[in-house]
């Protein structure tokens, strides 16, 4: 780690963390408040994704729905208006309403081979942000002159990477340039996120071995064909197999790469001095 010890870490002049866990968790919360302190350049997995790499395919989307309107579609053959994607740190809806859901086309589903054309994109484009993490390291030192970093990832890191694999050339590489904070939660946490998610289901992405045999496993288990699948069913189906899926890896990532804050820490934190003892706390229960 580039941080052995808690006193190397509060006197480190320039401190730079990466955040992973699932969604609801704190990492944003966290990355928010240090940026708005002014000394910490936030860089984000998930809005780097939405702009540089699937902003354009993001707003075709939702031209193609445009053009499926007479009015719409002359205007926007003319060029008479715009359409684009307003993606925010704060509001990802656009990508995640590319990313879409597999099942009946009647209720907002996709075909499964668009629903997982789709899926590889997102791959490829969250693989890529997260290489870009070195780039934006010296970006804001050398152009914006922030004195710390902070990297907010997405919940899926943890399907790119072999957790397992000490020689993983994502990890190797994010963990050479931060510290990397894996934010636990408990299971009162996993049951909270799993009601928000029944009340709201909103797309993810997923390793394709187990996005695979978790499609596999519900049209087996609803003797449903796939056109017939309910698509807000499924990823709620699908979610609370994929927390459980994804726990041990995130367990991994810290054990071998990082260190391990709980969320009740989290929830504690209001300031930077309370966050700067929170990662102390913790690399001295590592050490």
């Amino acid at each position: 780690m580039i941080y052995a010890s808690a006193s190397d870490w509060r006197n480190a002049p320039q401190k730079r963390v990466l955040f992973f866990a699932m969604s609801g968790l704190g990492k944003t919360y966290l990355s928010t408040m240090l940026r708005s302190t002014g000394d910490w350049f936030h860089y984000s997995i998930d809005y780097r994704i939405g702009t540089r790499y699937m902003g354009e395919k993001i707003a075709d989307n939702a031209k193609r729905e445009a053009m499926k309107v007479p009015f719409l579609r002359d205007l926007l053959r003319s060029n008479s208006i715009y359409i684009g994607s307003n993606i925010s740190f704060d509001d990802l809806k656009p990508m995640s309403s590319y990313l879409g859901k597999p099942g009946d086309p009647a209720k907002g589903g996709l075909a499964w081979d668009e629903y997982t054309r789709r899926q590889d994109e997102f791959q490829a484009a969250e693989i890529a942000a997260l290489h870009d993490t070195s780039y934006f390291i010296d970006r804001s030192v050398d152009l914006y002159q922030y004195p710390h970093f902070v990297c907010d990832t997405g919940g899926s890191i943890c399907e790119w990477v072999d957790a397992y694999d000490p020689s993983d050339p994502i990890m190797t590489e994010l963990a050479s340039k931060t510290l990397m904070v894996w934010i636990e939660g408990t299971d009162a946490h996993t049951a909270e996120l799993i009601r928000r998610f029944d009340e709201e289901p909103k797309p993810m992405s997923y390793d394709p071995v187990f996005l695979l045999n978790t499609w596999r496993a519900y049209l087996a288990e609803f003797k449903i064909t796939p056109e017939k699948v309910d698509p807000d069913d499924f990823i709620r189906w699908a979610f609370a197999k994929a927390l459980a899926h994804r726990q041990p890896r995130y367990k991994a990532m810290a054990d071998k790469w990082g260190i391990t804050v709980p969320q009740a820490a989290v929830e504690k934190v209001k300031d930077t001095e309370g966050f700067v003892g929170m990662i102390a706390d913790a690399l001295e229960m590592r050490s």
